[in-house]
């Protein structure tokens, strides 16, 4: 039961992480001149505005049973380039905004940790999972960070990769194909298990993220 508990957390915080993603993304394509996912209701800590079946429930729910790094996703902001300023440019930005968020959402959770002492002093049996449950939704944001900065399109990474090359390559990374192709490769990525090399990655710069947050206070 305990562990089942510390799951349920950790798959909550999942969520609430993937939803703070999508949010960001929408606000800054707002701030950079498109308010479709305004206009969409998009704009919104609600999950149910967010949440896809697929990629936020069954997808990390197999790879967590599974005893792989979770992984997953929620439905995709509506965002038109065509109202952005600088199409290309700005669309980069646009996607940077869900990995930062990410990492942002990484240090806030860190921060936490430094409430811990206080819930051992009060209940103990309570302490150890508050715990083990920051410390993952600290490396599971980190990790969806990381893994969404690969530059494969569809992923946020292959938005980067093409605000920073020239248009008439940067257009080829949004073609229908190539979205349908990338999703693939992102999903084998997943559910094999290659995404390994993100690990070290990941388990480094959590470190930075919680030794600053301790600092703090």
């Amino acid at each position: 039961m305990d562990s089942f508990v510390v799951g349920a957390a950790v798959f909550a915080g999942f969520l609430f992480s993937v939803v703070v993603h999508e949010c960001a993304h929408g606000l800054v394509a707002l701030w950079l001149g498109d308010p479709t996912a305004r206009d969409q209701g998009r704009i919104t800590l609600d999950p149910l505005r967010h949440i896809d079946p697929i990629m936020s429930i069954l997808v990390p729910l197999m790879l967590w049973l599974s005893g792989l790094p979770m992984f997953g996703g929620a439905k995709p902001v509506p965002v038109d380039m065509t109202r952005l300023r600088r199409p290309f440019l700005d669309m980069m930005w646009v996607a940077l905004a869900g990995p930062v968020a990410n990492l942002l959402l990484a240090a806030v959770f860190a921060v936490c940790l430094n409430g811990v002492p206080l819930a051992s002093q009060a209940r103990p049996e309570f302490a150890d999972k508050l715990l083990l449950v920051i410390v993952q939704i600290v490396l599971l944001n980190v990790y969806l960070a990381l893994f969404n900065l690969l530059p494969i399109p569809p992923l946020d990474g292959g938005r980067i990769a093409a605000g920073l090359l020239p248009s008439r390559i940067a257009i080829h990374f949004y073609r229908h194909e190539i979205q349908v192709l990338g999703l693939g490769l992102v999903m084998f990525l997943a559910m094999s298990g290659k995404t390994a090399f993100l690990g070290p990655w990941t388990e480094q710069l959590t470190k930075w993220i919680v030794h600053i947050a301790t600092w703090i206070n």
